[in-house]
């Protein structure tokens, strides 16, 4: 074996806790502080309710839980607006014919065309410039958003 090659070996090393628990053993490093012994332990102290916060891993998981708890709120405000009557008709994007048409008989938002389209397919059909291509393309764009539309009468 090489010589000199090796760390000094301390028999009385001194370990030091957080707690203020010490003690002496062997190692290669002359005095070593730790933050948890088994005097402070929860494990060993028996208070494992007790949530020991090494460098801060707690508080980081709990920033993580509180950042998808506010993900999953945002989604949900998302899809509510995604559905909401007071929606405008001029971002369904129906094509300019169409959407000026509604527009023209008073029919700003996308419940005011739901209240049509409760009556039938017929009242909506009665507005002045809105043909059955326009209906069908309506129809399908308001369940491609996620609207429920109602059958024809």
């Amino acid at each position: 074996m090489k010589k000199d090659i090796h760390p000094k070996f301390y028999l009385d090393a001194v370990v030091t806790c957080a707690c203020g628990a010490t003690w002496k053993t062997g190692s290669t490093r002359k005095e070593i502080r730790t933050e948890v012994c088994s005097s402070c332990h929860p494990f060993f102290t028996g208070q494992q309710q007790r949530i020991i916060d090494i460098e801060g891993q707690v508080d980081r998981f709990y920033k993580r839980l509180q950042a998808r708890q506010e993900f999953v709120e945002q989604q949900k405000v998302r899809e509510g607006a995604k559905t909401s009557m007071d929606r405008p008709i001029a971002e369904l994007e129906l094509g300019n014919r169409s959407t000026d048409a509604l527009l023209k008989a008073g029919l700003e938002t996308v419940g005011k065309v739901f209240e049509l389209l409760e009556k039938g397919d017929e009242a909506l059909l009665a507005v002045d410039g809105f043909g059955r291509k326009s209906l069908i393309d309506l129809k399908k764009r308001l369940r491609a958003l996620g609207y429920e539309v109602p059958e024809a009468a």
